[in-house]
């Protein structure tokens, strides 16, 4: 288990002065990286490796966004491997033991040279000690995608959307989705499949799926040739004014 604890800045809160599912997402990369940093096995091990962890799923499920200025411990823990896949719980408590969000993650290990996932070296899979899931209701990690999605203007990668790896940080696809749902629209969960990776000046092409509701809005960001690069899946209400 990997903890840090942090305080909700001005930079990560919106209109409401909560805390947004950007900025909780970016807490829980973030968390997956200080522990990999931590334990020897960050960004320069990868590189001089040529591999890197690429996510191929997300299931973040909210509680209560924090308030500004309100401080939580943010943690994460590895729960299996299996081949070139990794398993990886995050949570975002309050200070007095609230649990604000928690979510899961799937990830693959590609080599970066050949462009195929590779098998985790043996001094990566003792360095993350396996601990026991989260107990949380997981959702499949592929999202069906409705057929009668609304096509919307398409839009360029550029660079500030990309990662230490050259592509579309998983993030970045998050907040291109959430363009896409009505002002008032408060989150309570987040699902995400990554299907390819888009680079720079790739173009992608948003459709926009809602059930009848408008409880949950599906939205898939395409690539020219009609395959979706991730599909975000948005869960949730307009908040009464």
């Amino acid at each position: 288990m990997y903890t840090f604890q942090s305080r909700i800045r001005y930079s990560e809160v919106g209109i409401d002065g909560n805390l947004t599912l950007e900025s909780l997402l970016d807490y829980f990369q973030d968390a997956s990286t200080f522990h990999s940093e931590d334990i020897g096995l960050g960004v320069v091990y990868l590189q001089e490796r040529h591999l890197a962890w690429v996510l191929s799923a997300w299931q973040i499920v909210v509680e209560r966004y924090p308030h500004l200025c309100e401080n939580v411990i943010i943690g994460t823990l590895p729960y299996d491997f299996k081949g070139f896949i990794g398993y990886r719980n995050f949570w975002m408590d309050t200070e007095a033991g609230e649990r604000l969000a928690y979510a899961n993650s799937v990830w693959t290990l590609m080599d970066m040279e050949k462009k195929i996932p590779a098998r985790p070296p043996a001094e990566m899979i003792e360095g993350y000690a396996i601990e026991d899931r989260l107990d949380m209701d997981y959702a499949p990690r592929k999202i069906a995608v409705p057929s009668d999605g609304e096509l919307y203007e398409a839009r360029q990668v550029k660079a500030h959307h990309l990662d230490t790896n050259g592509h579309v940080n998983n993030g970045q696809y998050v907040r291109m989705a959430m363009d896409y749902i009505p002002d008032g629209f408060s989150i309570r969960q987040l699902r995400a499949e990554y299907k390819k990776q888009a680079v720079l000046h790739d173009t992608v092409i948003p459709a926009v799926a809602v059930n009848p509701d408008k409880t949950l809005f599906t939205i898939s960001l395409n690539g020219k040739d009609d395959m979706p690069y991730s599909i975000v899946e948005l869960t949730g209400a307009v908040k009464a004014r």
